[in-house]
């Protein structure tokens, strides 16, 4: 099946032009990445914890933030998601970062007053209510004698971090509950429908081996094409695959999605697309480079017909993806957000990489090695 006729379009000619949009786009992508301060890492790589309500009536999503706020989690994402009817809301907060702050209160508190001389003290510091004050007592004391206990007076800052972190986990997801009782009465009844946590050592891991993943992938597919095809075919194809890694990631930051396990699937996904597309066309340099070299052909003209033969399946592949990920997008919910966008961004960047960055880097190799 073809989706259009023969066509003739020299896109060797125009490779310099798509060099410099390819340019602008990386810079956009990672000048997007500084101003922002770095990926927006998700729960998966910072810890945190991911909790689902849902109401009987429709919440009043101001009213949450309302309650949540009182207790030092005023920053948490709260959202609604899924079908209007189910009245379901998603509530999502940083463990490492309230930590730090309830952890940075109470070092200040300390060093106003010297040391604190009872732990009823820590009913005054702001976040503390929140982190779950009963749970604090049975950690700390200011007795150097306890010493099954955590000296307050004599901790780091890391060490209480850590430790405050850890009671959040136990205690937060009790407490906000309980603050959204308060806040919007009896008649507004709802139910915790699941609690995901992950702690932070879980989180290092899990970016840890992320990253290992990609980097693998990326060597194993330089290897691969290397023995099937030459190496500068592999050149080409981990030049493209970098291309649209590297922008797929910057449209993930000027949208200000999350980075979490999800993304890094989109991303590898992405990776595995772009690769198959830029395979095909590489299939098709090969195959007339064998044949058409014997007629004399210029190594322009074999690469620009076997961009165009190859045309028309790359695009009807594309587009069938991209319709599918673009449904999933509009309709399939807050979760899978990040996930399609990074899809959608990955298809049409790994169809343009396959013709403007992947063929001309082996073109000019060619060029230079005939020369």
């Amino acid at each position: 099946m073809r989706f259009f006729g023969e066509t003739h379009i020299d896109f060797i000619k125009l490779r310099r032009v798509a060099l410099v949009i390819s340019a602008v786009a990386i810079a956009v992508s990672v000048v997007a990445m500084v101003m922002r301060g770095g990926l927006n890492l998700g729960l998966d790589f910072t810890g945190g914890v991911e909790t689902h309500l849902k109401f009987e009536q429709a919440p009043d999503i101001g009213e949450i933030r309302s309650a949540l706020a009182e207790m030092g989690l005023g920053q948490s994402v709260i959202q609604s998601y899924g079908p209007h009817s189910e009245h379901t809301v998603l509530v999502r907060f940083h463990l490492e970062s309230i930590a730090e702050v309830v952890a940075a209160n109470i070092l200040s508190y300390r060093d106003q007053h010297v040391e604190l001389r009872s732990l009823e003290e820590l009913k005054d510091i702001p976040g503390v209510k929140g982190a779950g004050y009963n749970n604090l007592l049975a950690v700390f004391t200011v007795d150097p004698n306890q010493t099954d206990k955590v000296d307050i007076n004599t901790v780091g800052q890391r060490t209480l971090t850590s430790i405050i972190q850890d009671v959040i986990s136990r205690q937060m997801t009790s407490n906000m509950s309980q603050a959204i009782t308060d806040r919007l009465g009896s008649e507004q009844t709802f139910e915790i429908i699941s609690v995901s946590l992950i702690g932070p050592k879980v989180s290092q891991e899990l970016g840890r081996n992320a990253l290992l993943a990609i980097i693998f992938g990326l060597i194993g597919m330089l290897l691969y094409i290397g023995i099937r095809f030459q190496f500068r075919f592999a050149v080409g194809a981990i030049a493209a695959l970098l291309h649209d890694v590297v922008i797929t990631v910057g449209a993930l930051s000027l949208g200000g999605f999350e980075f979490s396990l999800p993304i890094i699937a989109a991303l590898l996904t992405i990776v595995g697309y772009s690769l198959n597309d830029t395979i095909v066309v590489y299939d098709r340099i090969r195959e007339n480079t064998k044949t058409l070299r014997k007629k004399h052909m210029p190594t322009k003209r074999i690469f620009n017909l076997s961009i165009n033969q190859s045309l028309s399946r790359t695009l009807i592949t594309s587009l069938t993806t991209a319709i599918v990920v673009v449904i999933l997008f509009i309709w399939g919910g807050e979760p899978l957000r990040g996930f399609t966008f990074a899809l959608l961004v990955g298809v049409i960047v790994g169809t343009y990489s396959s013709v403007f960055v992947a063929t001309p880097v082996v073109y000019s190799w060619s060029k230079r090695k005939n020369n």
